[in-house]
């Protein structure tokens, strides 16, 4: 396995594993404590381990946590998703830098987004089952959404949304956000 980091978020990295495939199928590594201590992270900390699936064109996000955040690591463990992350962290040298990877159950690649960072994802398959492992319990009370569609990000979605939550239908702008955490 090996990490890297990305340099349009700092802080963050791109773990590759190498996939053992042969006329079974395919074996992978998908967390290694001591490829993630290498990098500066305690892979103790992680807490809780969630996973979502979703159809073709659901996209969920972008969300972050308010208070000390969530950093956490996020996998595409089925299918292929299109992932973003955005730097909202004022003091980062990559403030408001955008990251994005296709993520798929074939490469197992996991991204590691730091605490401060919001994000979401879209999935390009019928099926897509994205893994995360978090280092904080979830609040509810702390949730932070921003609208995916905001002109001021700018993101590249890759397909038209064929569905999402109200909450993120109903999301604020980054600009809003950005205001509110400010205050």
């Amino acid at each position: 396995m090996r990490a890297t980091e990305v340099p349009e978020i700092a802080g963050a990295y791109l773990f590759e594993p190498t996939p053992y495939a042969d006329e079974r199928g395919f074996f992978c590594r998908t967390f290694d404590a001591e490829v993630v201590r290498s990098v500066g992270l305690d892979p103790n900390a992680f807490v809780q381990d969630s996973v979502s699936r979703s159809v073709r064109g659901v996209l969920r996000g972008l969300h972050l946590r308010s208070g000390a955040g969530e950093a956490k690591l996020v996998r595409c463990s089925y299918g292929q998703i299109f992932d973003v992350v955005v730097d909202l962290r004022p003091d980062s040298p990559t403030y408001l830098g955008r990251a994005y990877f296709e993520l798929s159950g074939e490469t197992q690649k996991t991204v590691y987004i730091p605490a401060g960072c919001a994000h979401g994802f879209q999935a390009l398959t019928e099926v897509a089952d994205t893994s995360y492992r978090i280092d904080r319990e979830h609040d509810p009370s702390e949730d932070v959404t921003i609208a995916f569609d905001d002109p001021e990000l700018a993101i590249p979605w890759p397909l038209p949304v064929t569905s999402t939550s109200q909450r993120d239908r109903e999301a604020p702008s980054l600009a809003e956000v950005l205001k509110r955490m400010e205050g």
